[in-house]
């Protein structure tokens, strides 16, 4: 697996990456109950507005199995999504490109977060030490957890 720096910006691969951002955040939806996860409906421009930096999971045919999306400031890196293909999960490919965020965010805090009832996702963020700040409703009955790493 190779892991490099990609952008929705290009073509074909903003597609690419919009249909795993799409399959991967179905299984989210499922494991939460809840189908109001906003990137699970972005369309492609949608996704290319995004402000964020991406590393993408490439498999030795090529094709993009994970990426990795978050915004960064001198003191903070937010890691925005986290996405693998359904068919490569439990592979270390989400831990990978959460690793490989955490190389490049040097000596800077790191946030993330994801759906309170995502056990594969929690589970993931406190194997790598992320402490849990606390949990919130984002919307009326959508709840996520709040995670960090301090600096």
């Amino acid at each position: 697996m190779l892991i490099t720096e990609i952008s929705p910006a290009d073509d074909p691969l903003g597609s690419e990456l919009l249909a795993l951002q799409q399959a991967a955040y179905a299984i989210e939806a499922q494991i939460i109950g809840d189908d109001r996860i906003p990137p699970l409906h972005e369309s492609l421009a949608d996704l290319r507005a995004q402000p964020l930096l991406w590393l993408g999971a490439v498999d030795e045919d090529g094709r993009l199995v994970g990426a990795v999306a978050w915004e960064e400031t001198a003191a903070e890196v937010d890691v925005n999504r986290l996405v693998v293909h359904p068919g490569a999960l439990r592979r270390g490919i989400g831990r990978a490109l959460v690793k490989e965020v955490l190389v490049r965010a040097g000596t800077r805090r790191i946030v993330v977060s994801t759906g309170r009832d995502n056990a594969p996702a929690r589970t993931l963020y406190e194997r790598l030490g992320f402490a849990l700040l606390g949990e919130a409703e984002v919307i009326p009955g959508l709840w996520i957890a709040n995670y960090a790493l301090p600096a």
